[in-house]
């Protein structure tokens, strides 16, 4: 695997350790009820520290918020992925949860705002799973 591996920290370590087991955690706001995505050390809206995590699942639906293509890699690793498709994608069950992820295994110039995706799981080696999105 050529790309830089996320790692785990103490704010994301429950992502990604959901995510290694192809489900989807968000964080949550115990004061506000209020989810954040990417996770932080307190809430984004509120400030409190008091933050829980609520488990998706691994049977995740959205729709594409935004997106761009690029034709070029930013990092090292990227070069055979061309073009790219970067993607926020927000959850069918909660609009108010953005992922940005890849849009894989489809013609870049077929995506469009609004189309309906499924996120999966990418295994990059036996520790790490990347969530990523494919078109239903």
């Amino acid at each position: 695997y050529q790309k830089p591996i996320p790692l785990k920290n103490q704010d994301n370590k429950p992502y990604w350790d959901s995510a290694d087991k192809h489900e989807l955690s968000i964080q949550k706001c115990e004061s506000c009820q209020k989810y954040q995505h990417p996770p932080g050390p307190a809430c984004s809206k509120c400030g409190s520290p008091e933050l829980s995590w609520e488990s998706f699942g691994n049977e995740v639906y959205g729709t594409i918020y935004s997106y761009i293509i690029s034709y070029r890699p930013f990092l090292p690793g990227f070069q055979d992925d061309l073009p790219t498709v970067i993607a926020q994608v927000e959850l069918e069950e909660h609009p108010e949860i953005k992922i940005t992820g890849n849009i894989l295994n489809c013609d870049a110039e077929e995506v469009k705002i609004g189309m309906n995706v499924q996120m999966f799981w990418q295994d990059i080696n036996e520790e790490r799973a990347i969530p990523q999105w494919k078109l239903r």
